[in-house]
């Protein structure tokens, strides 16, 4: 096991990592920018080193400075996190290079799964079902328009790299096809460097559900069931269940299988999530995430079993803790994503924090930083904070959430916690009946046809 961690990361994901190593008995390094030099994660670290000032690109992804904190304080492994280098190749490599261990697959698996052409490829080798579209990047208009009328409209012209919705267009007649590709493009070239798109089949009203894997790097993998993530604002996700409402558990065991089995052969090391839109009972793969998700919080609540615990095993070299036959699913859990933002204009919303007080009670979790004066820098994401919530079915689960909503306090900013409210009030979402376009029409006031 390793003795000491270097944690690449800032907020509650540094703290839930540092929480783990701790429960584990590794000592920890906290890296931080001068704006979070007061940071939770900063205070509760055996050490912490200042990696430089507060924009990001000079801090958190500085990789010389993450790499002397490593040289200086002794640490034997990296813990990404999520964002910031957690699905940096590069990085892996580098790391790898000086004999400290990244803890998440390999640099190739990063790099493959990464490349969203590549990935779409690879998950057809493995036996996942895939979008129909074209199979590589697109070689120009031609050869995009003979595409899309083979596959028919209307379709989804995507980015080859990154995510998050950038350099994703829909043209729904031959007509919009023109303009979808050079605007994709033009956004793809400036966000990512890299102006490469690809074409597939456009589903109208699908459900967004991944499926959480762990692989030990040597032929052996499990899934732990599913996440519904269907509920999105500008393709960013705002609320996370586990159990998905949507599937049964004929549908969770066949996916779940495949899943596992894809990474499995992939020999894949480390936490992983499978990404699929469900439509008309059917999966389609649309990416992998190699690295813990911001959402693993309501697989651990089904499940019981600590996701970054079992990161840590793997790239340690022991091993899963775990077999499949040995992982239930034990109720049911929702997550939602607090952010620093006005809850209708979705305006940033940094400042200090005057009060602060957190929901507790059977079955609620909350995972923050944050703390009654701290103040909300301007620099990095507007999450604050996840509240997550367990029942023993999905009833239960709804109520208890409507409840602990009403006991979150955060004064000073504006936050998302009263979205969430009014959400529990709409007939879709009790009903558990929502796709990936029903938030933004809740929000816009649009009826659904």
């Amino acid at each position: 096991m390793f003795e000491k961690i270097l944690i690449a990361n800032r907020g509650e994901i540094a703290l839930r990592v540092l929480r783990a190593c701790k429960e584990l008995g590794i000592s920890t390094v906290a890296v931080h920018s001068t704006a979070d030099a007061d940071a939770m994660h900063v205070r509760l670290a055996d050490e912490s080193v200042c990696v430089g000032p507060p924009p990001a690109r000079d801090s958190y992804l500085n990789i010389p400075s993450l790499l002397s904190a490593c040289e200086i304080t002794g640490a034997d492994a990296v813990h990404p996190g999520y964002g910031f280098l957690s699905e940096n190749a590069r990085f892996a490599e580098i790391l790898r290079a000086h004999n400290i261990t990244f803890i998440g697959p390999t640099p190739e698996h990063i790099r493959t799964m990464g490349d969203k052409i590549e990935a779409k490829r690879t998950a057809a080798r493995l036996g996942l079902p895939v979008v129909p579209g074209s199979e590589g990047a697109v070689r120009g208009d031609e050869e995009a328009r003979r595409i899309a009328g083979d596959i028919g409209y209307p379709v989804l012209v995507k980015a080859a790299a990154g995510g998050g919705g950038r350099g994703m267009k829909v043209a729904r007649t031959p007509d919009d096809l023109e303009s979808a590709l050079s605007t994709a493009r033009a956004e793809a070239k400036a966000a990512f460097g890299d102006d490469a798109l690809y074409i597939e089949k456009y589903l109208d009203r699908p459900r967004h559900i991944e499926i959480q894997v762990m692989g030990d790097g040597k032929g052996k993998a499990v899934h732990l069931g599913e996440r519904d993530c269907s509920l999105q604002r500008r393709h960013q996700k705002v609320w996370e269940e586990a159990l998905s409402p949507a599937l049964n558990a004929s549908e969770r065991k066949a996916i779940g299988e495949r899943a596992s089995a894809a990474i499995a052969e992939l020999g894949y090391a480390g936490a992983g999530t499978i990404e699929f839109l469900y439509e008309n009972n059917e999966f389609f793969f649309i990416e992998m995430n190699t690295r813990l998700q911001v959402e693993h919080p309501v697989t651990e609540m089904v499940t019981g079993i600590d996701l970054v615990n079992e990161q840590i095993r793997v790239a340690s070299g022991s091993g899963l803790s775990v077999t499949q036959d040995e992982i239930t699913f034990d109720g049911h859990a929702i997550e939602c994503r607090i952010n620093a933002e006005h809850p209708e204009t979705f305006r940033p919303s940094p400042g200090v924090i005057q009060h602060y007080h957190s929901p507790g009670g059977l079955g609620v979790r909350v995972d923050s930083a944050v703390f009654q004066g701290y103040r909300i820098p301007p620099y990095y994401d507007s999450l604050i904070g996840k509240l997550i919530v367990h029942g023993k079915t999905r009833t239960e689960c709804l109520m208890r959430l409507r409840r602990a909503l009403g006991e979150f306090v955060v004064d000073g900013i504006d936050t998302t916690i009263p979205l969430f409210s009014r959400l529990l009030d709409q007939a879709d979402i009790i009903n558990g009946d929502y796709d990936i376009h029903w938030l933004e029409e809740f929000l816009s006031g649009a009826e659904r046809g």
